[in-house]
């Protein structure tokens, strides 16, 4: 919004001859992230006073880590704010004539009401179960569906995308030579996937006091550079095309809702930190792993996700292998899943584990971005 209306004054009096920065997506990157960060650190007192007050506190597992039992009453729904934080900044500093915005932060608003009424129900009902798993994964699947299914069909997007639509890129190949072609029916389905698998793997992993915020920012932080390299050009060269990954013009703006993320998460996790005064909840985690699917399926890097979000892979996969175990053979693989509360309950201390964690999430950042020139 403030770019739509402070760009065009540019030429209006020499004086405003400043407001040329704002073409410069790194400056506006930078904007929004400071406006989430200023956004959180402004309204968490207040907003952790609201949800005590309120009495809209946490509930625990009965079968969980006995240590997690001092934090049932923790104020929960945090991710309402973080949506909040990331939202504004986004819609002030992007350039809202590009539909990639728009269909990041629809999903991203979608998926937090998803996550916003599991938590609700859980406080109605004093439960940790809330929303019936098949209902949610209907809404997520049926809000990932109708946006992709337009992003596909939509024929007034730049002629760039209506080339790449079907294409997948595979992580350390060339794209331009290696292409993986989807039918446009079966791009749809897998895109979907991807956006649903992420959403509900940051979920499985918001578990410990940080754990997820973490991975989450190192994973935005990543797509910054991922996006900005598929959608900018340096002197007439075309940094995708001379690196071999998809060129997509429209990408370079999604830095700014990713820059809003990093943002939102710091002032978040200044609060969430052990030990945590709020959680997240699902209206958080559920949003957040939704927006960075769609990241990954903006930016053709669906296949690169599962290497960057390794940490959400893993955390998935411990939970598959648990129940898969237990019903072919009755025993468990790990002491409990996911994986953090395995490591909990062999003795690992809560900020070990959580700050172990984030530093997988960045080597394995480190991996995705060395596959930009190992090709």
């Amino acid at each position: 919004m403030l770019y739509e209306l402070l760009y065009p004054l540019r030429h209006e009096a020499p004086w405003l001859g400043w407001l040329n920065v704002l073409r410069y997506v790194p400056f506006r990157l930078i904007a929004a992230m400071l406006t989430a960060m200023f956004i959180c650190f402004a309204l968490s007192p207040w907003f952790i006073r609201r949800l005590q007050s309120r009495q809209i506190g946490q509930a625990v597992r009965d079968d969980g880590p006995s240590s997690h039992f001092s934090k049932a009453g923790t104020p929960t729904m945090g991710g309402s704010l973080i949506l909040f934080a990331l939202v504004i900044p986004t819609v002030l500093w992007a350039d809202l004539h590009n539909p990639f915005i728009w269909l990041i932060l629809a999903v991203t608003v979608g998926y937090g009401l998803i996550g916003f009424i599991d938590d609700y129900l859980k406080l109605k009902y004093g439960s940790s179960r809330g929303m019936p798993g098949k209902f949610k994964l209907l809404f997520q699947v049926s809000l990932a569906g109708v946006v992709f299914l337009y992003l596909y069909m939509d024929g007034s997007l730049p002629h760039d995308w209506l080339v790449l639509r079907h294409r997948l890129a595979l992580p350390f190949v060339a794209f331009e030579k290696h292409p993986i072609v989807l039918p446009g029916w079966l791009y749809v389905v897998f895109a979907t996937f991807t956006v649903v698998a992420m959403s509900n793997a940051v979920n499985l992993t918001d578990g410990l006091d940080g754990l997820a915020i973490g991975p989450v920012m190192v994973n935005a932080f990543t797509y910054i550079i991922l996006a900005y390299v598929a959608g900018v050009s340096f002197f007439g060269i075309n940094i995708a095309r001379y690196l071999d990954v998809p060129p997509i013009p429209l990408a370079s703006e999604l830095t700014i809702f990713c820059g809003s993320v990093i943002g939102a998460g710091i002032g978040f996790l200044w609060y969430n930190t052990f030990p945590a005064q709020v959680f997240m909840g699902d209206v958080g985690s559920l949003a957040l792993g939704g927006a960075l699917g769609t990241m990954a399926v903006l930016t053709k890097n669906e296949f690169l996700s599962i290497i960057l979000g390794g940490v959400f892979v893993l955390e998935t996969l411990s939970v598959v292998t648990q129940v898969t175990s237990f019903k072919l053979t009755g025993k468990r693989v790990f002491r409990m899943a996911p994986i953090h509360h395995h490591f909990e309950l062999k003795g690992w201390a809560e900020p070990k584990i959580i700050v172990r964690f984030w530093i997988i999430s960045i080597m394995l950042a480190l991996v995705a971005l060395g596959s930009l020139k190992l090709r």
